[in-house]
């Protein structure tokens, strides 16, 4: 019975805690409520009084930006007021600059009308029209003055002709005293020094075999003669003599001379003499600073080494052109470079004029040509003798160059005397065929022109007589290089009208 007491007792307690439990609970839960509610209460009124500032703040600031506005509005009128005046004042000027202009026209219409009137008047006046009386005036002026106006244009043209005179003189002399060097007179013989006088037997060799051999493999003349201890190698190919001076030293050193020795010794001076040529073509070259130039050309340059012209060494004259025709270029301002060039192969044609047909000129020009040679430098020497006319002012450089290295002191041996006779010569051979009137030598005795009668002779009969002219010069007279025979038949008929 205690057991049931007991657990309805612990039922009943546990109610009633329970129901104490729910009432504390509730209690607890009232108190936290009213706690939140006061603090919410008090954050939506601090709320609305930072709302209340900011919309006062707002306030202000838009009544601040109204004010400013209007302030802006009444200063923009106020400027607009100000260029509807400015606008209305210029308006009113432009009229009157208008009226202005206007006026100005009728009076220049005015002064025109009067102008022209008065042409009119002073023409019927004078009988002349404007153009007349200005022909009349003009013409007063000119015999008023005339003798003073050409007294002053004879002093300037002779004023400017001694100043162009002496400045040209002034070119010239700087170029020649810039590039003249000495120059050894050289002949168409070579000497040979002999150790003894035994030796020209064995160069003699049984029968004349050895000489002979020399001779024909060479292309020269050995003399042999009573002078001691020498030999003469004659020859006008300068290449030919070296080559058998060369071959015949070596022989005489060796001291075994006959025909099969001589053709070897001959054989290695001819590839002695081109090398010496290619090295002679190449040093010109780097003298004058000019690259690029075909082997072949090179090696043709380094021949003129061995030719001569008048005495004068082609090699050495063709250096020294080419340094006077740039010093000529450089002073008068044209292509000093194309000068150069041109002074240097102006003569290249006569490393070839024994062997090929053609004035050296012409030569000259074919070989230009067919290394790949500038066209200007080609024009430029053409003209050197005036066998083509003048195309460039580097042209007449060249001849000018070419005419101060011949012509200056010592650089040939052709004295006057002997240039004289040959000139003479050249003339009376020509005068000396039956119908010719009259011959002249130009062009320094490369040219011999020919004038017959025209009676006597006709237009076959002068071909003819052009190619026995031609023969005759080869044949009889001595002479370097060609010499151009022009024959001239004319005939002239005259009439008068009256």
């Amino acid at each position: 019975m205690n057991q049931p007491i007991l657990f309805l007792v612990g039922i009943l307690a546990l109610v009633a805690g329970a129901v104490l439990g729910y009432y504390a609970r509730q209690s607890l839960a009232k108190r936290r409520a009213g706690t939140i509610e006061q603090k919410l209460q008090s954050r939506i009124s601090q709320a609305e009084q930072e709302g209340s500032q900011i919309l006062e703040k707002a306030r202000q600031e838009a009544r601040r930006v109204l004010e400013t506005g209007k302030a802006t509005e009444q200063l923009l009128l106020s400027r607009e007021t100000v260029l509807d005046r400015q606008l209305l004042d210029f308006d009113e000027k432009n009229q009157e600059v208008q009226k202005r202009s206007a006026l100005l026209l009728q009076q220049e219409q005015k002064l025109t009308e009067a102008k022209a009137d008065i042409a009119k008047k002073l023409e019927i006046v004078a009988q002349m029209s404007q153009q007349e009386a200005l022909g009349e005036l003009m013409r007063r002026v000119e015999d008023l003055h005339e003798k003073d106006i050409v007294g002053r244009m004879k002093k300037l043209e002779a004023e400017g002709q001694e100043r162009f005179e002496r400045r040209a003189k002034e070119i010239v002399a700087y170029a020649v005293q810039k590039t003249a060097v000495s120059q050894a007179q050289e002949i168409t013989t070579s000497t040979v020094v002999l150790p003894s006088e035994d030796i020209k037997g064995k160069i003699i060799g049984k029968e004349g075999r050895n000489i002979r051999s020399l001779e024909r493999l060479a292309g020269v003349e050995i003399v042999v003669d009573e002078t001691p201890e020498a030999v003469v190698i004659s020859g006008f190919d300068p290449v030919r003599r070296h080559i058998a001076k060369t071959a015949l030293e070596r022989l005489i050193k060796d001291g075994r001379i006959h025909p099969a020795r001589i053709e070897e010794e001959v054989a290695k001076a001819e590839k002695e003499i081109d090398q010496q040529m290619k090295e002679a073509g190449e040093a010109t070259a780097y003298d004058l600073g000019i690259v690029g130039l075909d082997p072949k050309l090179i090696q043709l340059l380094g021949r003129l080494k061995f030719r001569t012209s008048y005495g004068q060494n082609v090699l050495l004259h063709s250096l020294e052109v080419a340094y006077l025709a740039s010093a000529l270029a450089s002073e008068i301002g044209v292509n000093a470079t194309i000068a150069k060039k041109a002074g240097l192969f102006h003569d290249i044609g006569k490393a070839l004029d024994y062997e090929i047909e053609g004035s050296h000129v012409d030569i000259g020009m074919r070989v230009l040509e067919k290394f790949g040679v500038e066209k200007e430098v080609i024009t430029a020497m053409k003209s050197h003798h005036e066998d083509y006319p003048y195309e460039s002012i580097e042209a007449v450089i060249i001849q000018t160059a070419d005419a101060i290295s011949a012509s200056r002191p010592g650089a040939r041996k052709d004295t006057l005397e002997n240039y004289l006779k040959r000139i003479g010569e050249l003339e009376n051979l020509a005068k000396s065929f039956q119908g010719v009137e009259k011959a002249y030598a130009i062009q320094a005795g490369r040219e011999i022109r020919v004038f017959v009668k025209p009676g006597e002779i006709d237009d076959i009969a002068s071909k003819n007589m052009a190619r026995d002219i031609a023969n005759r010069i080869q044949e009889e007279l001595r002479y370097p290089g060609e010499i151009k025979v022009t024959l001239i038949r004319e005939n002239r008929f005259v009439e008068v009208a009256r």
